[in-house]
């Protein structure tokens, strides 16, 4: 798994992609830190980092959309199934080094508070809950994208169905107040990230909504390996 983990995060720091989700987080980030922190001379990170939601939920698939899809096109897929590890191991180590990459895109957030920090007083409780929060989100997101990615031999088409998907968990928070049923409502409240992420933005860290997106993460994790190793049989 190491050596899988070392290979993806070199890959991703000797292509655009990791420079660029980087940047690119950094960039929203220090754009609502000023226009709502700086700008609007306040330390509540709340704003700020329920805006960060949606950014988030675009750049992953983008983080991952070659992780798998890559292999499959290239036709190495066959040197990892004679290597000594595991679907599983394959599959986590790929995983890890898109989430390294996702944390140090999302660092920026910190160093936000840090400048803060500087001047004011932010409370430090809920600048960690925040960043919990995005990280979980994350985690559970980047699960999700690495499976599709493991379903398709094509970047583009992986992206783009990691993209269908991130758009639904973003409606799925609108469309609990329109759906009709109260089962129907209740299955997609269940499915809003949105609305779990949103207790984290106010410094409230809900065991509940950790063990969700943990859970999230976990089970599309154990999905990609079961894939994978459907593949190596067929």
């Amino acid at each position: 798994m190491k050596t899988i983990l070392k290979r993806e995060l070199r890959a991703y720091f000797l292509s655009p992609i990791g420079y660029t989700v980087i940047a690119v987080m950094y960039f929203f980030s220090s754009y609502y830190f000023f226009t709502y922190n700086l700008f609007g001379n306040t330390t509540d990170t709340s704003t700020m980092f329920s805006m960060l939601f949606s950014v988030a939920v675009f750049l992953v698939p983008i983080l991952t959309m070659r992780l798998l899809s890559e292999e499959r096109r290239a036709k190495t897929e066959q040197t990892l199934w004679a290597s000594p590890v595991s679907r599983l191991g394959v599959v986590l180590g790929k995983y890890i080094a898109a989430l390294i990459l996702f944390l140090i895109a999302i660092s920026g957030t910190l160093m936000a508070a840090l400048v803060m920090q500087v001047y004011a007083h932010p409370s430090w409780p809920v600048v960690m809950a925040n960043y919990l929060g995005l990280s979980i989100l994350g985690s559970a997101l980047i699960g999700i994208c690495l499976f599709i990615s493991a379903l398709t031999e094509s970047q583009v088409t992986a992206a783009v169905a990691g993209f269908g998907v991130s758009l639904f968990l973003i409606l799925a928070d609108a469309l609990r107040y329109v759906v009709r049923g109260r089962a129907l409502r209740a299955f997609v409240s269940f499915f809003a990230f949105q609305n779990r992420y949103r207790s984290f933005t106010v410094g409230i860290v809900d065991f509940t909504d950790v063990v969700f997106f943990v859970s999230f993460a976990w089970l599309f994790i154990a999905l990609t390996a079961a894939v994978l190793e459907r593949r190596r049989w067929a």
